[in-house]
């Protein structure tokens, strides 16, 4: 699979001894097998292949107890966990995208969904969206937007003959920016402050987001006409890239039956979908994050990957130190999802590939011959040693 640059979690790590794990939490037990109550979170797409448990269904709870609830750490990790099933009322065999959607809201990170026209990318992050109770926006990218649509603008009132200033589409907890590579330069840069500073700047004035914020982006592999590609400086904005497949015959034929079932994608109400996870879970989830240990061998093993992909022959430009420090927070987030308290080098490789393959450039050459960045992180994986 596809999260500030990565957070306030990298910042932290920065500034982590060398000599021991980051973080100060100590080794959570392993989640509970599933009961009949629950089915598995499994993903495979890119390398996540790990299994998180669903807990067994609780009784319900009032609106207080629920309220204290979503601050412990297990509560929160069942409630994002619950997600899977949520979203699968709406969408079908899409279960490695969500897993990296939730991964990127607990790292404060950004996603780029790319997938071929047809796949449920927008349909996706809409349904995660009505599961999430966070306010959303769709922003619809075309040739002729202006940054202003994005990020909002001043605006002269007759009234009180002054301007004032009205919030764009960003000013949101979850913006969908749909087909992003379809408007100019100038207004996919409206995006950069937003994703990197958590704030907009109009006419020297800096006004802060909402907490959380998100951008998920789309775009399309194979259509290239009338696109203008991100720049590298915007690809590094993103903490993943997922790509969105299509799905396999037994998937498309629960598709198919849903739809001649009466399902509505533009109406989610009617599939079922309920909030299951807020924004009290999140917080509780980022600050459990935090306390994810690290050991300085798995430290070691993520630099390690990093410098490889600087040496690959076919590579031009390869994985930053922020696109380790990326990795590093995205390794965390999974480790915790999957009920531990410390990160082992399996969680490293699950997210290797979608929090690295778009901060690749490749030489033009190899290009021509077939060669993507997943097939240098692929060699890579396969040949840096891994600690023991």
């Amino acid at each position: 699979m596809s999260v500030p640059e990565t957070s306030d979690d990298t910042q932290r790590t920065a500034a982590a001894s060398p000599t021991g794990p980051v973080g100060t939490a100590a080794p959570a037990a392993p989640a509970a097998n599933a009961g009949p109550e629950g089915r598995g979170f499994e993903v495979s797409e890119a390398g996540l292949s790990s299994q998180v448990e669903l807990s067994k269904a609780e009784p319900p709870r009032t609106q207080a107890q629920a309220q204290a609830a979503a601050g412990d750490p297990e509560t929160a990790r069942q409630a994002l966990i619950a997600l899977r099933a949520e979203v699968a009322r709406a969408v079908v065999g899409q279960d490695a995208a969500v897993s990296g959607l939730v991964v990127a809201l607990l790292c404060r990170g950004h996603v780029l969904l790319e997938g071929v026209p047809g796949v449920a990318k927008t349909l996706l992050v809409r349904a995660l969206a009505a599961a999430l109770s966070l306010d959303t926006r769709r922003l619809q990218f075309t040739p002729d937007l202006m940054p202003g649509d994005v990020t909002g603008s001043l605006v002269y009132d007759t009234r009180t003959s002054l301007f004032t200033f009205r919030e764009g589409p960003v000013f949101t907890n979850l913006l969908l920016a749909d087909e992003i590579n379809r408007t100019p330069p100038k207004t996919q840069a409206a995006l950069l402050e937003a994703m990197e500073e958590r704030q907009v700047s109009v006419e020297g004035t800096a006004r802060r987001l909402p907490v959380p914020f998100t951008v998920v982006a789309t775009q399309n592999p194979i259509e290239h006409e009338g696109t203008y590609p991100l720049p590298e400086a915007q690809l590094d904005r993103f903490l993943l890239k997922l790509t969105v497949p299509l799905p396999p015959r037994e998937d498309e034929i629960g598709i198919l039956t849903r739809h001649a079932s009466g399902f509505d994608p533009s109406d989610l109400d009617a599939a079922g979908l309920r909030p299951v996870a807020g924004p009290s879970h999140l917080a509780a989830a980022r600050d459990a994050v935090r306390g994810v240990q690290v050991h300085p061998e798995v430290l070691g093993y993520i630099v390690d990957l990093a410098r490889a992909t600087r040496a690959a022959p076919s590579v031009q430009l390869g994985v930053s130190p922020r696109g380790a420090t990326a990795l590093l927070a995205t390794t965390r987030a999974w480790a915790w999802l999957s009920g531990r308290g410390y990160a082992t080098p399996d969680d490293v490789k699950a997210l290797a590939r979608p929090t690295l393959r778009h901060r690749i450039s490749l030489r033009p050459e190899v290009v021509l011959d077939g060669v993507t960045t997943d097939t240098v992180l692929n060699q890579v994986l396969a040949t840096v040693p891994v600690p023991r």
